[in-house]
């Protein structure tokens, strides 16, 4: 494990990880604000630390098993596609009643039952992503959702507020899923005897394709819902015109 810390590998995958909680785990934060917002003041603190020790425990699980899985044939194609829709999906106008269903909680271990439940729940996309960016390493997955962990809970208004301000960020977020998941097909236990005498910039074609796909398919949905959206606010203008 030491030699590998002096590997740029390393730091490339840990800091995607990062990105990847960062970007697909803020809704985690929301989550948890909900569920220990009725808790007495002294409770509070106690309910996020062990609301997210045990999310950050059930999350390392999944990974692991998800990493297993992925070593079987067609899974890492799977998951592939399953990454390219979670990309186009994050580039879509979101819902404001998301979190309309995320009860809080007066006792100190319903809060943090509803925080593991939740997340477990809303942390499919991100076990995926993850799983494909560690190519195999659980150690690289531990490490990287214990630096971004603190960084989602604490730090998640000023990553909002900066997607907000500049959008492209999510856009960028969205197409490291998309190449994450065009460097995971071609690594399928299936494809790779195929590519054997394949040139070794390949997977970086791959992985561009993936992120030029997530990033057209997502902006020209994202488009259509919202050209699609726009004439039922303007209908009403339009009858108030045609009356006066």
């Amino acid at each position: 494990m030491p030699e590998i810390l002096f590997e740029s590998s390393f730091w490339l995958a840990v800091l995607q990880i990062i990105a990847i909680d960062i970007l697909l785990g803020g809704d985690n934060a929301v989550v948890i604000a909900l569920a220990c917002r009725k808790l007495p003041e002294e409770q509070r603190r106690r309910g996020i630390f062990w609301g997210v020790a045990g999310a950050i425990g059930l999350r390392v699980v999944l990974i692991f098993f998800a990493l297993q899985l992925l070593a079987l044939p067609y899974l890492k194609v799977v998951g592939a596609l399953l990454l390219l829709w979670i990309g186009i999906k994050l580039l879509q106008p979101e819902d404001d009643d998301a979190h309309g269903n995320i009860e809080g909680s007066t006792h100190l271990w319903g809060a943090i039952k509803t925080i593991i439940i939740a997340d477990a729940v809303m942390s499919l996309d991100n076990v995926i992503a993850v799983a494909g960016a560690a190519k195999g390493n659980l150690g690289m997955v531990v490490f990287g959702i214990v630096i971004s962990i603190p960084i989602i809970v604490w730090g998640s208004k000023f990553v909002l507020k900066l997607m907000d301000r500049f959008p492209i960020v999510i856009t960028f977020g969205a197409a490291l899923l998309g190449w994450i998941a065009g460097d995971m097909v071609i690594g399928d236990v299936v494809v790779k005897p195929y590519l054997v005498d394949a040139p070794s910039w390949l997977h970086y074609v791959s992985a561009a394709s993936g992120a030029i796909l997530v990033v057209l398919t997502g902006k020209f949905l994202a488009s259509r819902k919202t050209a699609a959206a726009a004439p039922l606010h303007e209908i009403p203008l339009a009858a108030n015109k045609d009356h006066s």
